[in-house]
């Protein structure tokens, strides 16, 4: 997991893949939040490594797809979608 430095607006966990254009637009709305989040490019990793992390996105989004955005570890939200992220963060 990569930490990004901001402001508390709970726990955000970004499960990416380092190729994807809408993950990359999802971290830098993040970013541009100014808010604190770890992520991780899942097709980065190798191994048992790896195969923890699938095991994590698929507890959220059985079909595996990215991004994958766990925020407390209650609410996911699959794909780039700039209202819900605000939402559920409550900005």
């Amino acid at each position: 997991m990569v930490h990004v430095e901001g402001k508390d607006a709970g726990k955000i966990i970004v499960y990416a893949l380092s190729t994807c254009g809408w993950c990359r637009k999802t971290k830098d709305f993040l970013r541009e939040l100014g808010v604190k989040y770890d992520y991780v490019d899942t097709d980065l990793l190798v191994g048992n490594e790896k195969e923890e992390i699938v095991r994590q996105i698929s507890n959220w989004n059985p079909r595996c797809s990215f991004p994958t955005l766990v925020i407390n570890d209650q609410h996911c939200i699959v794909g780039f979608d700039k209202e819900r992220i605000k939402e559920t963060l409550k900005l």
